[in-house]
């Protein structure tokens, strides 16, 4: 047993929210003070932090984006992005972290100040905002979007499994009341198409993309739906 009392921890990490004042680097953030983060930490970090909306969700909440690093030309990035699982608040949690870790030590710490020099690192907060903010005023355990499924009283699709890349095959579901839901076609998902779309734009610089979850401390890399190793396996 990993946790003797679930209950009481859930009720804990709500608690937070009525203990912090503002944004806390130490406490889970809902989205409204997140968003409110992303536009402070750009502004109070004019040389190294922008920030760009990429899209809307479906319930119409904007996706912010940030670009970390140095302005320079022809850069190279990488990209992540956390939040992609509503309940899976350390996920953004870590990507708030980074963001200060990688401002806070520039210029300090030699690895960091040579990133940011030579890269940059576009952070998406969270992904599936709809959800998180789910997981925040209804139900805490909540984990797909909150988009509506024709023909079904079901709500939301895995933005995990709604890209264009062995979709619907190994590991997803055609129910659209399974957590696993695929989506009614690949990239059917506003906030999985405005990723798509941003990464399909930026193709040319973007050289590595991490999505961080928070199941089990393991680093994984695709395919999910091919037992082949990538090309790419040895480097």
């Amino acid at each position: 047993v990993l946790i003797s009392n679930l209950r009481s921890v859930l009720e804990a990490q709500f608690d937070s929210r009525f203990r912090a004042t503002g944004h806390s680097y130490e406490n889970y953030n809902n989205w409204e003070t997140i968003e409110a983060w992303t536009q402070q930490v750009a502004s109070e970090n004019p040389d190294l932090i922008s920030r760009s909306a990429i899209g809307t969700t479906f319930l119409g909440n904007t996706i912010y984006l940030l670009k970390v690093g140095r302005p320079g030309p022809n850069k190279p990035a990488i990209f992540m992005d956390c939040g992609f699982h509503a309940r899976e608040w350390i996920s953004p949690a870590f990507c708030q972290w980074f963001v200060r870790e990688a401002v806070g030590t520039y210029g300090h710490e030699s690895n960091m100040t040579e990133f940011l020099d030579k890269l940059d690192f576009y952070v998406l907060p969270v992904v599936n905002i709809d959800g998180y903010i789910y997981t925040w005023t209804k139900y805490r355990m909540w984990r797909k979007t909150r988009s509506t499924n024709a023909g079904s009283t079901c709500i939301g699709t895995d933005p995990n499994r709604n890209f264009d890349a062995g979709w619907c095959t190994i590991g997803a579901s055609k129910n659209p009341c399974d957590e696993t839901y695929c989506g009614s076609a690949a990239e059917s998902e506003k906030e999985t198409k405005a990723l798509a779309n941003f990464i399909r734009n930026n193709l040319s610089s973007i050289k590595a993309y991490l999505t961080i979850h928070s199941y089990s401390q393991m680093i994984l890399y695709p395919y999910s739906y091919d037992y082949k190793l990538p090309k790419n396996n040895a480097e």
